[in-house]
């Protein structure tokens, strides 16, 4: 994601002066989440407060400062960045365990009795205020959300985000807004709710069938939506809707106010309606606005479910972008074969010529993430990103490990490749050949139609756990169309809850993609991302199937065959025969022959 510019003065100059205000208001405590307040991953500048105060520009990590102590609250993809980036500032990284007390945990136990903690309610989830409150109410302490220190701190605080909002028109949108706002009513009568609040971005994009770039790589906009069974409001900053869209969504029944005008209309809400919430998506400072009488109905946004469930129709454009994206990646590796040890070539360099042979492609319009090109030892690091002041030079030998993706009108891209540079050693074919097994194992798995998706994540892991390794990320993330690129509700990990709504369900697209990480050495992950299909109906009931979406070589120079039995091999041929067959038609002169030498049997 792209990172702000940090303002003038110290991180230790910024602590000492938020100590300040938490004297002033007598906080024992300050949380600052890497939140928003519509829950996103990728923050606008606006809100990337724990960044700009800790220094650390990881896209995940919680913040604690109380008067002699601050803390960085981080998972295993950012303890080497974290490390790096918290040093001399007199914050320390607390590594998220399992076992361990997590950022909340810890303010429960940390907090005197009678003392304060304070967030910014307008970025905290309901449920985690929630969570922290009742903790804190045990030790007679409470939780304040009602300031947001940051306001007072933060010198040069970016604006809020104004890019143009747009329609994603057919034939990529393939179901109209008319009718996605009929079907979430129809849903909200099954709940017997009467409105609906929605604050994540994804699902207003999608709902309204609209698309902006107010975030990075997310082709989302900034916004709420109330939607009643007569009304549907859409909350924007007015500027970005030209006069052309206000009439299309006005004739749709589509009302626009202004972004600012949010709290005043929650406020509005007539006392006695039953008002439908996901706890865990919309934020404490927000509900505050209601009235008392305002009954919830809380669960699971209905639209989360919804665009989570791909179409016939979109998994046919879904198809035809990820043609285009492998069409692109073989452009690129075609080069970067050629290119090396002729050209200087930087973790840097890879992102730009893989993003400008993307950006060749039809429908191509983004990004969407930011490329991580890591070689050797940056490869350890599972979010690492280059900068222009510490990359690495690609040369020698080794494993380079390239994560990237690209937003299509008709689709999300998300993969993971190894390249081998100069000669890989034995250990690291080793370890790119099991992180394949893994792959292959979960790529071939049928599985009983809404089955918890955490419970699969152990068949990836299996082949891996057998020589005694691991790796401390989710194996596989759901994937949004021509939307976020990490998209609920179904999540593989076993680190994560088996809630009922993470039901594995036709037409779900979910990335595959086990690791392993040795520090300061190498990493090495291989990323498909692959659609959930119907494979048919038996006496003990319904079951599915993975179809790959991802269309690109696996390089077997990093491999080592030997170590494939005979039904991972058939998998493996069969994979690169498709690859070829469907990318050959896209692909001329060196670009199409790496392809055919890149995807001949083994």
């Amino acid at each position: 994601m792209s990172t702000q510019p940090l303002t003038p003065g110290t991180v230790p100059q910024r602590l000492a002066r938020t100590r300040e205000l938490m004297r002033r208001e007598g906080i024992h405590a300050l949380l600052v989440p890497s939140a928003d307040p519509h829950l996103s991953e990728y923050l606008p500048g606006y809100w990337q407060g724990r960044q700009w105060l800790s220094g650390f520009h990881g896209s995940v990590g919680t913040l604690i400062v109380t008067a002699n102590f601050a803390g960085v609250w981080a998972d295993s993809r950012y303890w080497e960045q974290a490390t790096k980036e918290l040093k001399g500032s007199g914050i320390e990284l607390v590594k998220l365990q399992p076992g361990q007390p997590g950022p909340l945990e810890w303010l429960a136990e940390q907090t005197p009795e009678g003392g304060v903690v304070a967030v910014d309610g307008a970025v905290m989830a309901v449920a985690s205020a929630r969570t922290l409150g009742g903790k804190l109410a045990e030790r007679s302490a409470r939780l304040r959300t009602d300031i947001d220190l940051l306001n007072e701190v933060w010198e040069g605080r970016p604006t809020l985000p104004d890019q143009p909002i747009y329609q994603h028109l057919p034939p990529q949108a393939t179901v109209s807004r008319t009718e996605k706002l009929a079907s979430l009513r129809a849903a909200l009568k099954e709940k017997d709710a009467d409105w609906h609040f929605i604050a994540t971005l994804d699902d207003i994009a999608w709902l309204f069938n609209l698309r902006g770039a107010d975030v990075s790589f997310n082709p989302v906009f900034v916004s709420f939506a109330l939607i009643s069974q007569q009304q549907a409001t859409l909350f924007v900053a007015l500027s970005k809707v030209d006069a052309e869209l206000r009439a299309v969504l006005e004739q749709d029944g589509v009302t626009l106010r202004d972004y600012s005008e949010v709290a005043d209309a929650l406020r509005a809400v007539p006392s006695g309606v039953s008002l439908q919430v996901d706890p865990a998506r919309v934020t404490a400072g927000l509900l505050e606005n209601l009235d008392s009488g305002v009954k919830l109905v809380e669960g699971l946004n209905p639209t989360t479910l919804a665009k989570s469930r791909k179409s016939l129709a979109d998994a046919e454009h879904i198809r035809h972008a990820m043609e285009q994206d492998g069409a692109a990646l073989c452009e690129f590796f075609a080069w970067l074969d050629s290119a090396l040890g002729r050209e200087r070539i930087t973790e840097l360099t890879i992102d730009e010529h893989l993003t400008a042979a993307r950006a060749r492609r039809p429908g191509y319009v983004s990004l969407s993430f930011n490329t991580i090109a890591a070689y050797n030892a940056n490869g350890a690091m599972p979010h690492y990103h280059a900068t222009e002041e510490e990359h690495a030079l690609i040369e020698g030998d080794g494993l380079l490990l390239i994560d990237s993706g690209g937003q299509y009108l008709g689709g999300t891209t998300d993969i993971t490749r190894m390249v081998p540079i100069g000669t890989p050693s034995e250990e690291q074919k080793r370890d790119c050949t099991r992180v394949l097994k893994g792959v292959i194992a979960l790529s071939r798995a049928h599985f009983p139609k809404g089955i918890l998706s955490p419970l699969l994540d152990a068949i990836a892991r299996a082949p891996i756990w057998a020589e005694g390794v691991d790796y401390g990320h989710g194996t596989g993330h759901g994937v949004g169309y021509f939307l976020n690129v990490h998209e609920g509700p179904q999540v593989i990990a076993y680190q994560a809850a088996t809630a009922p709504q993470t039901a594995m369900q036709p037409g779900m697209i979910t990335s595959i993609e086990p690791g392993t990480y040795r520090p300061g050495r190498w990493g090495v992950r291989i990323e498909n991302l692959v659609l959930n299909r119907e494979a048919g109906k038996t006496e003990f009931g319904e079951f599915l199937k993975f179809e790959t979406l991802t269309l690109c070589p696996i390089d077997t120079r990093c491999l080592e065959p030997s170590l494939l039995t005979a039904d991972e091999r058939e998998w493996f041929n069969a994979y690169h025969a498709q690859v070829r067959e469907r990318l050959s038609p896209l692909l001329s002169g060196a670009a199409l022959e790496w392809l055919q030498v890149r995807t001949a049997a083994i």
